[in-house]
């Protein structure tokens, strides 16, 4: 597949689409960690092209909508300062908090700004000596490393008024957090490719041993995440729970090591709190004690903040994989993106931007705003 067109190419989807339903015997249910790999699935119709025995699970796979409220009521508090320079990629701006969004930071004086990369926000410390400028670091494995690098850099260019609110969370604790709920019906995995490319397989090769779950790497254009599902299908059919690398292009078992060892030198393994899943020991990552003065929830007294979440809103249960964002009844019609009630109605990654984005509904939806 050397061209980025050859990916979508509709003779081999029938061949991959024809193989699956010719191993097919039995129901499946299949979910996709990653809410990259949600969007491509819902945007191409992939979910209604399988055979009826193979059911897609959306997994909590968007780092945006995973990030609990308390931590977007933390950045809000933060960005709110006169004193600070509120850094972000543009997707948490939309995010809602328990009564205020960045973007409404923003309107009301608050000095919140959209950048491209972490080393972004490292640069502006720079050019405002005189402020506090503080980076959100949201995100699974793929973002970290270059989080990591920002405050690796901060501290090298002896930088004292940069620092990161970090919500970085980590994908293989979430599968077995998945795996051990009593409500699971998942029979496979398509792991994140993007995250493996960083980590590579070794962590996940004890959760397919101990829960004997087929685990297989996969890529995000339409046929990589068709030959993920066949070759997930395969091994169910066949009774073997392994991990597979299916994005052989991109990841290597052993991952990158420059990357890794960055992530060694400023990141530790925490317990983190989902957004409407709860607590998953040693799910997250937080700044080492070598760099705490970088840490943003420390310099700012605002670790102690929390808040419960909105009752009504079911994102919880659709990033469990157990509701379908069409079947909450608030969906399209109270949360929509212009008005939502949580993050995986905003999230470029988000199962519910997915299903009103791409009219899964039968709803006409509006335009979704970008930070």
């Amino acid at each position: 597949m050397k061209y980025l067109d050859e990916f979508a190419d509709p003779d081999l989807a029938r061949s991959l689409l024809a193989e699956i339903a010719a191993v097919t015997t039995r129901p499946w249910a299949i979910m996709e960690v990653c809410g990259g790999q949600t969007h491509s699935i819902i945007r191409n119709g992939i979910d209604q092209l399988l055979p009826p025995e193979i059911e897609l699970v959306h997994g909590p796979g968007c780092p945006v909508c995973v990030t609990p409220l308390e931590m977007i009521d933390r950045a809000l508090a933060i960005a709110s300062r006169p004193d600070v320079i509120f850094c972000s990629f543009g997707d948490m701006l939309r995010v809602p908090g328990s009564e205020l969004d960045l973007f409404a930071v923003r309107a009301r004086g608050g000095d919140v700004r959209v950048v491209y990369s972490p080393l972004d926000a490292v640069t502006i410390a720079e050019e405002h000596p005189d402020r506090q400028v503080v980076f959100f670091g949201v995100g699974f494995e793929t973002t970290a490393p270059a989080n990591a690098m920002s405050v690796h850099l901060a501290r090298r260019r002896g930088l004292t008024n940069f620092s990161m609110l970090v919500s970085h969370v980590l994908v293989p604790p979430a599968i077995e957090a998945v795996m051990s709920s009593p409500s699971c019906r998942v029979n496979g995995f398509l792991a994140a490719g993007h995250v493996c490319t960083v980590m590579g397989d070794r962590e996940y090769l004890p959760l397919a041993e101990r829960f004997h779950v087929p685990i297989v790497i996969t890529g995000f254009e339409p046929l990589d995440v068709l030959d993920g599902i066949r070759r997930c299908v395969m091994q169910l059919e066949a009774g073997r729970g392994e991990v597979e690398n299916a994005y052989a292009r991109a990841v290597r078992s052993e991952g990158n090591a420059t990357a890794r060892a960055m992530l060694d030198e400023v990141f530790q393994v925490c317990d983190r709190q989902w957004r409407g899943i709860g607590m998953i020991p040693a799910s997250g990552w937080q700044l080492t004690e070598a760099y705490a003065d970088f840490d943003a929830s420390l310099r700012f007294d605002v670790g102690s903040l929390t808040v419960a979440e909105p009752e009504r809103c079911r994102a919880g249960e659709v990033l469990q994989g157990l509701l379908k964002p069409d079947q909450c009844e608030c969906f399209g019609v109270e949360c929509t993106p212009r008005t939502p009630m949580g993050a995986t109605m905003v999230s470029s990654e988000g199962a519910c931007a997915a299903y009103y984005l791409y009219r899964r509904s039968g709803l006409e939806p509006v335009e979704v705003r970008r930070g």
